[in-house]
């Protein structure tokens, strides 16, 4: 079998066979096949699409390029999470503990921000004394015990996809529906859970800037997890405005807490309920009422927080930081940001307001780019709100004043205030399932 060959035939529009995708995973993995090649076999897949079929098996080889995790000693049906990622996405850390609190085990690999977008190990690193990356006995132990975990990616899961989205990036290939595709779906697979729940968010703050893509990207994950036999379900949420008040790390910890003490900003709080719920219905915890009625439950009686601090306790985290913002890293400087003009926030540039964190130091240009965990900003103003001229529509944390000075400049340019009201914004855009696509 001939790299070229596949290559040839790919760029021809025909459909690659099992073994001719194995054979360029295996190969490209172990070394045996360069970078041109595979460039130029994932430029021939960007034009030429691939079928059901071929993406399903391109996931699985990519799944099985590594480690494969072993849930078989955690009791129940174990359901995990994936976001596509957005500005002030902190789901995770309250749709985990509420998930685990009503009985659905949940063992989650995360992963860190990189651009705009901030990661949820990042977070979960703000909190003082927090191990994100115990030994594989370590996180098994904690899933069986407190019901839910939250760590970064560790050891050698899914090589093939560190890989492959490397070489993508650099090769204007990234924007592949099965390639996108099949990313996500081999790492949630290689992670061990039964079934799925997707977050696909869209917006001018998300990789997916239309409904009817993130639809598209939804469907075909959720046709690879069914063909791989994993149950998915995808619901595709709004990030054309940031998800909350607050952006970056330590920030977003506090609010997750506030969320999940009942207290917490209402958009957070609303699609939390609605990701929790669906997870515990594919958990078999009822209908999807049902668990919803469940899921606020866990918030009003207390369990779910209380299974947020069993969590980061587990970790070696400081669960006290968690009841006391005063214990998470705390910012040197700080600034009110105030509006140029009265009238109402007509649009949010979301990608900008995450930028805008990054300058202040909360995320990363690069990978190799340190933190600070105490950066970010609080938005008193969203899209809708209106502003009096002055008023305060956000305030910025960082270590060092020049930093605000950047930061200020490119938040205020992500905003566009008029005289008009906006219309009213979802948050919901439509749920994907085996049984079609509900648009809401």
């Amino acid at each position: 079998m001939r790299m070229y060959d596949i290559i040839e035939k790919k760029r021809d529009g025909a459909a690659l066979a099992d073994e001719e995708i194995d054979f360029f995973v295996s190969g490209y993995v172990a070394g045996d096949i360069p970078d041109y090649q595979a460039s130029a076999l994932f430029m021939a897949i960007f034009f030429q699409g691939m079928d059901a079929r071929e993406t399903a098996h391109l996931t699985m080889a990519m799944a099985r390029s590594g480690d494969m995790l072993d849930l078989s000693s955690i009791s129940g049906i174990k359901v995990d999470k994936h976001s596509t990622g957005g500005v002030g996405d902190k789901t995770t850390l309250v749709v985990v503990p509420i998930v685990a609190s009503l009985g659905v085990p949940v063992a989650k690999i995360t992963g860190r921000g990189l651009g705009h977008t901030g990661g949820t190990v990042d977070k979960m690193e703000s909190i003082p004394g927090i191990d994100v990356a115990p030994s594989r006995e370590r996180f098994l132990e904690i899933a069986r015990t407190a019901g839910g975990v939250v760590v970064g990616q560790s050891g050698n899961l899914d090589p093939a996809d560190k890989k492959f989205y490397a070489l993508r990036d650099v090769t204007a290939t990234v924007n592949s529906m099965p390639l996108i595709a099949s990313s996500v779906m081999s790492k949630k697979i290689a992670a061990g859970a039964d079934r799925i729940l997707l977050e696909v968010t869209c917006g001018n703050g998300a990789f997916m800037k239309s409904v009817d893509d993130a639809i598209e990207l939804s469907r075909q994950m959720v046709e690879i997890g069914e063909n791989v036999g994993r149950t998915t379900v995808a619901l595709i949420t709004d990030m054309g405005v940031p998800l909350g008040a607050c952006v970056g790390n330590a920030l977003e910890v506090r609010e997750a807490c506030d969320v999940l003490q009942g207290r917490g900003p209402a958009d957070v709080t609303e699609v939390c309920l609605e990701l929790a719920a669906n997870m515990a219905e594919l958990g078999g915890k009822g209908t999807l009422d049902e668990c919803r009625v469940l899921a606020a439950a866990s918030i009003s009686d207390g369990s779910a927080f209380a299974k947020f601090r069993e969590i980061v306790a587990a970790l070696g985290g400081e669960a006290a930081a968690l009841d006391d913002p005063a214990l998470l890293p705390q910012a040197a400087c700080s600034r009110v940001v105030r509006a140029p003009r009265g009238g109402f926030v007509w649009e949010m540039d979301t990608e900008r307001v995450g930028t805008a964190s990054v300058i202040l130091g909360a995320g990363r240009a690069k990978k190799e780019d340190g933190i600070d965990y105490a950066a970010g900003i609080v938005l008193a103003r969203k899209t809708g709100d209106a502003v009096a001229e002055g008023d305060v529509i956000a305030t910025l944390y960082a270590a060092r004043e020049d930093l605000l000075d950047d930061g200020e400049r490119v938040l205020l340019d992500a905003y566009d205030i008029r005289d008009e009201m906006p219309g009213e914004r979802r948050h919901f855009y439509a749920r994907v399932s085996r049984d079609g696509i509900e648009r809401y």
